[in-house]
């Protein structure tokens, strides 16, 4: 069985094939998306011409220091193709993504673009999500009286179990300056209805819940590639 880097730089390569010239990317955040950025600047380096915008500072510090040209969404309105990691993906392809902590941005840019195209390696598909705890970005102010709204509302669409401020060293904080409440379910029944009733509740800055974004999921294991969904451009 392959490594699981190796898994993930395989999605990515696969991914990259999706670029053409002229091209305004959307670059996700964490790990799968890191081998993307890395093989994309190679071919920036070759002479491709492409304009992206990252989704997190982190990405951001990757892709500036290939020679990527950057943009923000403010000089790019629409992008043609975002390129991103998830936590999840299930069979119709609604992800889990946050598990970096840049759900916010990460979902900025993907409903900015015409596509989105998921990179995984195989232990990320999950037939019922939650299996990866739900990140909520939350406002800071008042965060614990939201977490509380969280829960009653998670329990009224079929979802229990605990609800964590992220941690590191100290409490985690995004890039946009907010927390993170990490909701361990196990299961998700419904997710439509759980997102939407997250979108209710003030205090909620964004969830990890990524549905109807996707149109393909590139997925690298043991049989070797498999898509998930249409590659094709319409």
């Amino acid at each position: 069985m392959k490594d699981v880097e190796e898994a993930k730089r395989e999605a990515a390569s696969v991914a990259l094939d999706l670029v053409r010239p002229g091209m305004r990317l959307g670059l996700g955040s964490g790990s799968t998306a890191a081998h993307f950025v890395a093989l994309l600047g190679v071919r920036v380096a070759q002479g491709l011409d492409v304009l992206c915008v990252p989704s997190s500072e982190s990405t951001r510090a990757q892709a500036a220091a290939l020679a990527i040209p950057l943009a923000t969404l403010d000089d790019v309105v629409e992008l043609d193709l975002t390129i991103d990691g998830a936590d999840e993906f299930d069979p119709k392809l609604r992800l889990i993504k946050g598990g970096g902590g840049a759900l916010l941005r990460e979902k900025i840019v993907a409903a900015a673009s015409r596509r989105m195209v998921v990179i995984a390696d195989s232990s990320k598909a999950v037939q019922t999500l939650g299996r990866f705890p739900l990140p909520v970005e939350v406002e800071r102010f008042g965060f614990e009286t939201t977490r509380r709204h969280i829960m009653r509302e998670a329990e009224a669409a079929g979802c229990k179990g605990t609800i964590d401020l992220r941690r590191k060293a100290d409490i985690f904080v995004t890039d946009g300056g907010n927390y993170i409440l990490d909701c361990a379910f196990g299961t998700i029944p419904e997710p439509e209805e759980l997102a939407a009733r997250l979108n209710a509740i003030p205090g909620v800055v964004e969830h990890g819940l990524f549905i109807g974004l996707a149109q393909a999921v590139i997925v690298a294991g043991p049989k070797g590639i498999e898509v998930h969904g249409s590659l094709a451009y319409v």
